[in-house]
């Protein structure tokens, strides 16, 4: 059980409890996550349990209590996946569009880490737990490429060091809507949660972190671009927010742009992927050739 409290300030005043915990950095919830914690009587103002619609006042005293995950029993399961390398500290594999990376609540199987368990047979690192054994990093559901494995902890501790320092090579290339201005150059702009929508990510200056993306036009299509991107930093949902904020959301992305007939999802691929190997120091890169769904939207578009 983790408890948070705080002491609302004279800018809070006005405030709705539920929306106003949302933009808690220390929370991290959803509004519906806060409003079942409330209905649950999780939340107390001034000691005293209140509705999801009760105002702040200078002065109040907030108090939440936030239960512990409970962690899903997680099946390995006979799913092919694509691995383009294999040694005893890691694997490097090809993650299909439409493939969750790890299981969550409502969806427990099906997923990468399902594949991995069976795959790896307990060849995994256990920092991130039983439901992101190996994680060092993830992609988006609809975001195909690669993506590196930790086989034990030695290498999951020093590959996200190679990512915090920036020290890690991701490419990644994309079907974007519309023409950049300039046909490369670097986006800098700083991301963090909404603050009406917990689940979708925008460039903001509150709450935010340095979010630093670098692209390059790769072919002029038909009211589209080919781009390719290089992440300085790996925020969530990064590159789809950061075109999304140009004015060039990528084809596909419901979230941040809209639908296209034919697509599962936003057009992205990692399509390459180096980093120095965490036991021997040398360098390793890998390249991922396009899905046959994105060529097919390239050539349809040119």
């Amino acid at each position: 059980m983790n408890r948070y409290s705080f002491t609302a300030e004279a800018s809070d005043a006005g405030s709705r409890i539920d929306k106003w915990l949302t933009e808690q950095t220390e929370v991290d919830l959803t509004r519906t996550a806060v409003a079942r914690l409330i209905a649950e009587n999780a939340v107390k103002v001034n000691g005293l349990t209140v509705a999801k619609s009760k105002i702040l006042s200078v002065g109040d005293e907030v108090m939440i209590e936030i239960p512990d995950p409970v962690e899903l029993e997680i099946v390995p399961q006979d799913i092919p996946i694509e691995v383009v390398y294999e040694d005893s500290d890691l694997a490097v594999v090809n993650k299909p569009q439409g493939m969750v990376v790890h299981p969550a609540p409502g969806n427990s199987d099906g997923t990468l880490v399902n594949a991995l368990l069976y795959r790896f047979k307990g060849e995994l690192s256990g920092i991130n737990g039983v439901i992101r054994p190996g994680i060092v990093h993830r992609i988006d559901k609809n975001t195909s490429g690669l993506l590196v494995v930790a086989k034990n902890d030695f290498a999951h501790l020093q590959l996200a060091e190679l990512i915090k320092a920036h020290d890690f090579t991701r490419e990644y290339e994309a079907i974007c809507v519309g023409h950049f201005k300039e046909p490369s150059g670097i986006i800098d702009a700083p991301i963090g949660r909404g603050r009406n929508d917990r689940k979708r990510m925008c460039v903001t200056e509150h709450c935010s972190k340095e979010a630093v993306t670098h692209y390059e036009t790769l072919e002029e299509l038909r009211g589209h671009s080919y781009m390719r991107f290089r992440l300085e930093t790996g925020r969530t949902h990064q590159i789809r927010v950061h075109c999304a904020y140009m004015g060039h959301p990528i084809l596909g992305d419901g979230v941040y742009g809209k639908p296209y007939k034919g697509c599962k999802g936003q057009t992205l691929h990692a399509k390459k992927l180096g980093f120095r190997h965490p036991r021997t120091g040398e360098y390793l890169e890998f390249d991922s050739p396009l899905p046959e769904y994105f060529k097919k939207l390239l050539t349809s578009l040119r």
